[in-house]
């Protein structure tokens, strides 16, 4: 069974005004989807990014893909190397998007290219993605309610607001804790911070912790925090939060940090590649890694992760981007058949509208916080052409083709800066 042709379709879909260390969610986010056809007829599904760098590459290594047997995945990976070679390389600044880190191109690119293909293999054997991968060890797949401060809506005026309203205060964050736990059931909570001033943002884990009781919290800041900051604040979250999620820039940091506190630091900012790990075991810099296939170069490396993170006694959980369900299913999959891989998942999917969703039955749904993986073949899911078609035209109907959190709170602050420590 050999590839026959391959179709990458760029999309976009809603986002809300979400607040982050590096700005602020632009109205629409980016992603591509892509079919892999065999000669047999039958058709693999993946996910990746959308920004322009990102699509450039995936449109590259496609077409030369034609011939490729559906298994050979170091067949996979030679194209895609051969392919990014004779690419220029992404723009300066390009790093500020996740899909076009010039660090992460071959493994983004790679990972897009492999779930498809997986999917194939599956579907060929007749058996669900995550019985190539070794078995479920779990079907129902838990993740984390994921809170941010927002803005009711964004400042473009044609844009709508959305139906989560504002949140930037302790008391509207426990609220939206407490609709997307009735809408999903989550059994854990996470706090985008790095946002506002720390003093707020703990505040708001206090107040999370007194309105639910027992239940696991953390807390990301996204490096925006000084040494200073980061050790105040974990003085009032200690015995709070299940760990801490890159409070401080940098592995020398985040080890100077563990040192100081010994509080268990997660990441998925300074450990994102087979090197960092390397040097992050040596220094005891981060003790829970969270992975994300899209940039560790997909399932089957990020399987090789887990089994470094159980050599070295680090805990594993899943890192999120604004995705759709390919990638969500995706994720599922890989976490229903890692052992190790103990702590809710990541995700941004309750922000995506059911409207922007490209597989037939619209959104997947999250029952008590998890989503479950049965025994269909491959990822089990098909696009519908129609709303595909829609996201797709809404792709051409905008003018956004890179990611950019920072420029879009320029809008609002003109004298806004990421530069970190900015607390």
């Amino acid at each position: 069974m050999r590839i026959a042709e391959v179709r990458v379709t760029p999309i976009a879909f809603r986002d809300p005004p979400l607040l982050n260390a590096a700005g602020i969610h632009e109205p629409y986010a980016l992603r591509s989807i892509i079919e892999v056809v065999t000669d047999h007829g039958e058709t693999g599904l993946g996910e990746g990014y959308g920004d322009a760098a990102a699509l450039a590459a995936l449109q590259a290594v496609g077409p030369r893909l034609v011939g490729t047997a559906v298994h050979d995945l170091n067949g996979l990976r030679r194209v895609v190397a051969e392919t990014l070679a004779g690419l220029p390389p992404p723009p300066p600044g390009a790093e500020l998007a996740p899909g076009s880190d010039p660090a992460r191109q071959g493994a983004n690119c790679y990972s897009a290219f492999e779930v498809p293909m997986l999917d194939l293999q599956a579907k060929r054997a007749g058996v669900p993605l995550h019985a190539l991968l070794g078995g479920a060890v779990r079907r129902e797949v838990p993740f984390s309610a994921y809170l941010f401060y927002k803005y009711a809506r964004h400042i473009e005026p044609e844009e709508s607001a959305d139906a989560w309203g504002e949140a930037l205060t302790p008391d509207q964050i426990v609220a939206q804790a407490q609709r997307m736990i009735d809408l999903y059931g989550f059994a854990s909570i996470k706090l985008k911070a790095g946002t506002l001033p720390p003093d707020v943002e703990i505040a708001t884990i206090e107040e999370l912790a007194r309105a639910f009781p027992g239940y696991p919290l953390r807390i990301d800041p996204n490096g925006a925090w000084s040494m200073e900051t980061a050790i105040a604040a974990a003085n009032r979250l200690r015995g709070l939060i299940e760990y801490y999620e890159d409070p401080v820039d940098g592995l020398e940091a985040m080890a100077e940090l563990h040192r100081r506190t010994g509080l268990p630091l997660a990441t998925n900012m300074v450990v994102t590649c087979f090197d960092h790990l390397r040097r992050s075991v040596g220094m005891d810099a981060v003790q829970i890694v969270l992975s994300d296939h899209h940039y560790w170069g997909g399932l089957r490396d990020s399987q090789l992760l887990a089994g470094m993170c159980a050599t070295f006694g680090l805990g594993l959980s899943m890192h999120s981007n604004s995705h759709l369900a390919i990638s969500l299913m995706a994720m599922a999959h890989l976490a229903a058949a890692t052992p190790n891989l103990t702590y809710a998942c990541d995700t941004h999917y309750p922000w995506v509208e059911d409207a922007d969703e490209v597989v037939l039955g619209g959104k997947i749904a999250f029952t008590g916080g998890c989503v479950e993986v049965t025994d269909r073949p491959g990822l089990g899911l098909e696009l519908d052409s129609a709303r595909l078609a829609r996201a797709h035209a809404t792709f051409n109907r905008i003018a956004i083709r890179t990611r950019d959190d920072t420029g879009q709170m320029r809008k609002y602050d003109p004298g806004f800066s990421p530069a970190k420590p900015r607390y």
